[in-house]
Parts: C-alpha cells; structure tokens; sequence
C-alpha cells in the first residue's frame, strides 16, 4: 500500500482527528455529483480531501503512466501473438466511424485494435494506451493496420485514442470485445457473476445504477459487463 485517501463533509466536521494524525489536507473536491449522463450542472456538497502517505516516494510511484510490481495489481493481461494483432481490426471494422471524413489520419478499426490491445496486455487509461502503441516497433504496428507514411507506420497519439474512445458507440464495442473473447480465449470451466452498485450513478427515476460482469475462473477475462436494473 502506498497512501490512504479520505474525505471529509466540512458542513459536520472538521478532520481533526485526521489533522492530529498526521494527514495532509490537500483541498476541496469540487461538489459535483456523478450521474447517469455525467455530472450535476451544479457543485451541492464540496467534501475536504486528506491523504496520509505510507511511503516517502509515495507521489513519484503514484505518478508513473502504469504501477509497476508488486503495486500493479488487479486486471488481466497477456502477450499478444502476431495473428491476435492481425485479427483485432477485423473485429472492429464493422464499427460505424463517429468523426467527420475529413482530417481523418488513422482507421478507426487500428485505433481500437490499439486500445483493445494495449488494455490486454495491462495498460490502464489513454497516455498509457498511447505509450504502449508507441513501443511498438514496426513490424507489429503492420500487424495492426497502422497508417502507412513516409517509409514508416505511424500509431495514433493519446488525443485521437482518448477522443476515439469517448465518441465510439460502447454497445457495439462491446460486441466486437465478445467475438474477439470467443475466437482467442481459452475455455473457462466455470464462470463468476458478480455485481457491483455505484454509489454515485443515479438514473433518470432515481434509482442507483447497478453493474453485472461475467469473468472467467481460469482465464480470468472480463467476457461482458452489463447495466442491470434495482432489485424491486
């Protein structure tokens, strides 16, 4: 573990016993609630944040693209093969493209493969998806379809993976994610359900929205997550 992290209401307390122990108040959050559809319009309640570090370095670990061991945890990954590099933008090619023709540098089935392959291989959020293509050397950004330029294969940067993936259709991602799942992973004897509720996703009646997955025992491989409805 390398720091704590808590909040505080200032509308009823203080933190002082957090001050007396040492942690470090380092601001306000900004109030807004999650949603369903994002965020409030509005900020309603602002919490106090304080942060007790349990390492000295504890910000320069926290601040690296992706942890490494024994920090890493959770998620699976893998070693792509060539032939799972060349079969991912098949899976995304029937995707509708959500940007406009013109200016268009890279294939939105390649930047999905990109993205799909880094998060497979253990890269969390767009500057590491982005880090994880640029490492890749020629031969394998072939492998992915990449754009072709001046005697070399260039690979998206971080904005056009980020805007890529913030505007494509997530249903029909999805879908082409399952029949990549089904074609290349191995065969799970058995599989865990398991739900979760977010505290701060309300929808339009409401009601806190819940999250179903499917992951495979053996593989360990998220097959599907699905938005459930409240148990009446």
């Amino acid at each position: 573990m390398v720091l704590l992290e808590t909040f505080v209401d200032p509308q009823r307390f203080r933190g002082t016993v957090y001050r007396a122990a040492n942690w470090l108040y380092v601001g306000n959050t900004q109030g807004f609630r999650r949603t369903r559809h994002g965020y409030t319009a509005t900020p309603q309640s602002p919490k106090m944040v304080f942060l007790k570090p349990l390492q000295e370095d504890a910000r320069a670990l926290l601040c690296r693209v992706t942890l490494q061991p024994p920090y890493l945890t959770g998620g699976s990954k893998m070693m792509l093969l060539a032939t799972q590099m060349q079969s991912l933008p098949a899976f995304f090619a029937p995707i509708p493209d959500p940007r406009r023709a013109q200016g268009r540098r890279h294939r939105l089935s390649t930047v999905l493969a990109l993205a799909a392959g880094a998060c497979l291989c253990g890269m969390r959020g767009y500057r590491a998806m982005a880090d994880w293509a640029k490492s890749l050397g020629q031969r394998a950004r072939q492998r992915f379809g990449c754009r072709y330029e001046k005697g070399r294969y260039l690979v998206p940067s971080e904005s056009i993976i980020r805007d890529v993936l913030i505007r494509v259709d997530p249903v029909h991602l999805d879908r082409a994610l399952q029949r990549w799942n089904q074609t290349y992973t191995q065969e799970d004897e058995s599989l865990a359900i398991d739900g979760k509720t977010m505290c701060n996703a309300i929808d339009e009646q409401g009601h806190q929205t819940h999250i179903l997955s499917v992951i495979g025992h053996q593989s360990k491989n998220c097959y599907t997550q699905k938005k459930s409805a409240p148990c009446p």
